[in-house]
Formats: structure tokens, C-alpha cells, sequence
């Protein structure tokens, strides 16, 4: 890459280019997983779609691996290219409202939190992930699960319009009317067809308030709990999302002295909606076996939508294995509680946590084949999830995550393509399917026939001829 074609770059752009040493190379180039440290040849921050496209033609011209940024959540990374051209979506940031039709506008690099921040004002939300400095790019292209998802359909099923810039350069707008086999595809497809400039969200009226309800158990008394939670999850009200979660607890003023730093098990709920009418649902998790502790809140929608902010932030070594599963039966429940430890173990601090997360309802309505999203039936999304902060730590820390998916995996059913991590074509295969991965490649092979786009969960074109 000559300094002349930087140079050009950097005259055609409405937003900024960075190389190595200049100031903000670094700060652009680190992502939400600590363990990433790549260097990209060039950064572009992209302040518009015209810029995202000659970013895409200087790449090609250049023959330089692509990687696209909006959260950087990726666990993988794969928004930083090693030697590659990163495309820095977050100058594009801009959230637009329409209250009376129930519309959102939202560009290629918003951030999950800036869509509630310019909904919630109106009692309006789309469903939208559960940390808020996650990248609505990525979590809406790979299908995007929320609390509002069983009430309202995942991420994707809420997109009505893409605008996408595709692997020639060209802008395009995707619809269910125009290039509707590319909005098929986006719906669930992951980054492979193009980088998402601008998004079109419907809304829907939720209000403002939110019920979050926990009840705590010592991992080894947890069973019998789980197994009612389990039994609630096909007869809970769509505004309610069963979670379940088993890790080792902190220091935490709503649990007895003796659970601290011991392996626990918690079942809740979170309830969207007048939190008057969640205390029922509470009332059903609590008379199955006596908690040793419980934690309710009631919280607005915005507090709910970033509870977990800090614990999700940036600058931890992070690696987490996922898993959809249709039923979740008494083995599973024990694998779950187990850990995926060695027989016997009782040193926790080095396991990785995990939750349960229900499906169903809204999700489940929408068929099969409407979009590429392909887990419509799970009956929940398992995630072990690892966070560190000490280098030395992490063969044993990712070691135990994989212990913890292989435990899990005999139960799965598939598994959600945001939630991949190092599986590779096998994960892809697990996240789609064989026929619609086949109808995937075929799509690849229409808008990318050379895999531009592969820093991602990669889908290769297939030609059909």
C-alpha cells in the first residue's frame, strides 16, 4: 500500500484516516475483548455511506482484508484486520425518531443505548440486545435477541429497510419489495453481504418500567429450582423472559456472608411492563423451593437496558461458548449447575459463569424460512461466558469454557451466530443449518462471489450452476 494511495484515501473521505503512530490509531483500533491486539494497516472512520464505499473500493484496490467496526463486540475481534483496513463505523452514530408512525432511523455505527435513548422519551422501544454499548450493527445482523423479544420478535424481524454498501462499492437498499433476497439474508446472515450503513427499526409501545426479579441458591441445593423454572418457561406471559444464571458470587449485600465466593445459582425473570403485574410471576418462582436469597428491583426501561454495563465493560480478557438448546431436561439442568468442573472441584474462582435466556413466544411466530435467522424453536440460548484480567490466566480460563460448552453441547440444538466464538465452518454449520446454509452460500456467491466480506462468521459463496 503506497503513501500516495493513503493520501488519496484520506482527500476522499468526509471522515478521518489513521495509520500506525498518528494520534487515535490506538484508541480506534482497541475493541471491547482485551485479548484482541491487531494492527491495522489504515483506519477509516467513516462519517458517511459515500465513505464507507470508497473505503470498500480502496480496500479492493489495495488487497487488504476487510474488518468492520461499529461495538467492537465481537469476542473474536473480527472488526480488527491484522495488516488489514479497519472500517470505523462509529462517526455514524445519529438516531432519528418518527413517533407518530413508530419508526427509527438508526446509521451503521449507533450503539444499542443511543436507540433507547431516543425511543424511550416517547414510551417506544425495538428490541435491542441487554448491554447498551453494544453495536446495533451486529447484534440486528446476526438476529439480536432483547428483553422486548418474546412481546415483539428479535432485532432482525423488526428491520424494514437496510441500506448497505456491498462488496463493489455500490449502495443499495434492501426491503421486503426491493432486493428482497438481500433483506432475507441480512435478517440473520451476520456481516457477510455488505456493511449496513443505515438502519430502519419499527417501534413498538412498551412504556417505561421494568421488573427484574432474582432468587439465589447454593449451587449444590439448586436443582429442584431449576427444574420449576424450567417447567414456567412455556406458560410465562411474553412480557416476561425467564433467565437463569450459575456462577461464583462477589461480596454482594444481598447475599448471606456464607454464599460469598461459592459457586450459586440464581432464577428470575425480567418483565417489561407495569411492574405490578410481574409480582405475579415472582410469586409462582418463589413457591417452588425457599431462596436463600432473593433480589427485586423495579427499574425504568432505560436502567434495565444498561444493568449490566458495567460488569459487560470494556478492557477484560473475555471467551464465552454458546448453545441453543429445544428442551432442557434433568441432565441438562445438572450440566448447567455443574459447571462443566472437574468431579469434586471446589475452587470456583477459575470457572466461567453462564445464564439461560428463554425464547419462545414472538420469536417463535415468525417462520422458519421468513428470514436467515435459523434457531426459531430453541427454548433457550445457554452462554458460558469467561472474564479475566491477567494474561497468565488465559489457557486455563478458555480451557474451562470449553470444558463447560462440551458439557452442554449433548443437549444442544444449534447454536446463535452473535454467540460464536473460535468454532470456525463447524459453529457456522451449527448456527444455520445445512439448507439454509446452502441457500446462504448461494446468496454469498450473488453479492460477494469473492468472500470480500470474511472477517466474520464466514459463509462461502456457493455457485448454484
Amino acid at each position: 500500500m503506497k503513501s500516495a494511495d493513503v493520501a488519496a484515501l484520506r482527500r476522499g473521505l468526509d471522515g478521518q484516516v489513521l495509520i500506525p503512530g498518528e494520534a487515535g490509531y490506538d484508541a480506534t483500533r482497541t475493541v471491547w475483548n482485551a485479548m484482541v491486539d491487531r494492527r491495522p494497516a489504515v483506519i477509516a472512520r467513516c462519517a458517511s455511506a459515500s465513505d464507507v464505499a470508497a473505503a470498500v473500493r480502496f480496500a479492493r484496490a489495495n488487497a487488504l482484508e476487510i474488518g468492520v467496526r461499529c461495538g467492537g463486540h465481537s469476542v473474536a475481534g473480527m472488526s480488527v484486520p491484522d495488516g488489514g483496513i479497519m472500517l470505523d463505523l462509529t462517526p455514524m452514530a445519529a438516531v432519528r425518531v418518527d413517533p407518530e408512525r413508530r419508526l427509527a432511523r438508526a446509521q451503521g455505527g449507533a450503539l444499542l443505548g443511543a436507540v433507547d435513548r431516543a425511543t424511550q422519551p416517547f414510551g417506544l422501544a425495538t428490541t435491542a440486545g441487554n448491554v447498551s454499548h453494544t453495536g446495533v450493527g451486529g447484534l440486528t445482523l446476526g438476529g439480536g435477541m432483547g428483553w422486548v423479544a418474546r412481546q415483539h420478535g428479535l432485532t432482525c424481524d423488526n428491520v424494514l429497510s437496510f441500506e448497505v454498501v456491498t462488496a463493489d462499492g455500490e449502495l443499495m437498499c434492501a426491503t421486503e419489495s426491493d432486493n428482497p433476497d438481500l433483506f432475507w439474508g441480512l435478517r440473520g446472515g451476520g456481516g457477510n453481504f455488505g456493511v449496513v450503513t443505515d438502519f430502519e427499526f419499527r417501534l413498538h409501545h412498551i412504556g417505561t418500567a421494568a421488573l427484574v426479579a432474582e432468587l439465589y441458591y447454593p449451587a449444590q441445593d439448586a436443582t429442584a429450582a431449576m427444574r420449576a423454572w424450567r417447567d414456567l418457561i412455556p406458560h410465562a406471559p411474553r412480557r416476561a423472559t425467564l433467565t437463569a444464571w450459575v456462577g461464583t458470587a462477589g461480596v454482594w449485600p444481598f447475599l448471606p456472608p456464607e454464599l460469598h465466593g461459592r459457586s450459586v445459582v440464581s432464577v428470575g425473570l425480567v418483565w417489561v411492563g407495569d411492574p405490578s403485574e410481574g409480582h405475579d410471576q415472582i410469586t409462582v418462582l418463589r413457591s417452588a423451593t425457599p431462596a436463600a436469597a432473593e433480589r427485586i428491583r423495579e427499574l425504568s426501561y432505560l436502567e434495565l437496558q444498561t444493568m449490566d454495563d458495567d460488569r459487560e465493560g470494556h478492557h477484560q480478557r473475555r471467551y464465552w461458548k454458546g448453545h441453543y438448546l429445544r428442551a432442557l431436561d434433568d441432565a441438562a439442568i445438572d450440566a448447567f449447575i455443574g459447571r462443566g468442573a472437574p468431579a469434586g472441584t471446589d475452587e470456583p474462582d477459575l470457572l466461567p459463569a453462564a445464564s439461560l435466556q428463554a425464547y419462545g413466544g414472538a420469536i417463535a411466530d415468525v417462520a422458519d424460512d421468513a428470514t436467515a435467522f435459523a434457531q426459531r424453536d430453541a427454548l433457550v440460548e445457554f452462554v458460558a461466558s469467561a472474564a479475566w484480567t491477567d494474561p497468565a490466566e488465559d489457557e486455563i480460563r478458555m480451557a474451562n469454557a470449553r470444558s463447560y460448552g462440551a458439557a452442554i453441547e449433548p443437549f444442544a440444538s444449534g447454536a446463535y451466530v452473535n454467540a460464536l466464538a473460535d468454532e470456525g465452518a463447524q459453529g457456522v454449520r451449527r448456527a444455520y443449518g445445512a439448507a439454509k446454509l446452502a441457500r446462504l452460500g448461494a446468496l454469498k456467491h450473488r453479492y460477494d462471489p469473492e468472500n470480500v466480506f470474511h472477517l466474520n462468521h464466514n459463509i462461502p459463496p456457493v455457485t448454484t450452476e
